[in-house]
């Protein structure tokens, strides 16, 4: 019984070692699209709208303090109460050169 433990124990190590999987970082400085203006931190929500436009979706605020987002399309922008705390890109995947 020891020796099928054992056997066993060995199959699963060795399946599970070969489920590795490599993985590639960009930063989102380097990803297409990291160079679309976004609004500032500490910009007003007031003057995030004058100056980018009306946003594709608003969502309401949750917790405490209070944290909203409004959506553009490319990014989202994050609001602390009325004052923008980031604005972040959405991931867009690239098509492979596999599934065209």
């Amino acid at each position: 019984m020891n020796i099928a433990k054992w056997l066993g124990l060995m199959l699963l190590v060795g399946v599970a070692h070969g489920a590795h999987a490599d993985q590639v970082r960009i930063p989102v400085s380097q990803q297409p699209g990291a160079n679309v203006e976004r609004p500032s931190p500490g910009m007003s929500k007031e003057r995030v709208e004058e100056r980018f436009g009306v946003p594709v979706e608003r969502r309401a605020a949750v917790g405490d303090p209070p944290i909203s987002s409004w959506d553009y399309g490319d990014y989202v922008v994050y609001f602390e109460y009325n004052t923008v705390l980031h604005s972040v890109l959405k991931h867009r995947p690239q098509a492979s050169a596999d599934s065209r």
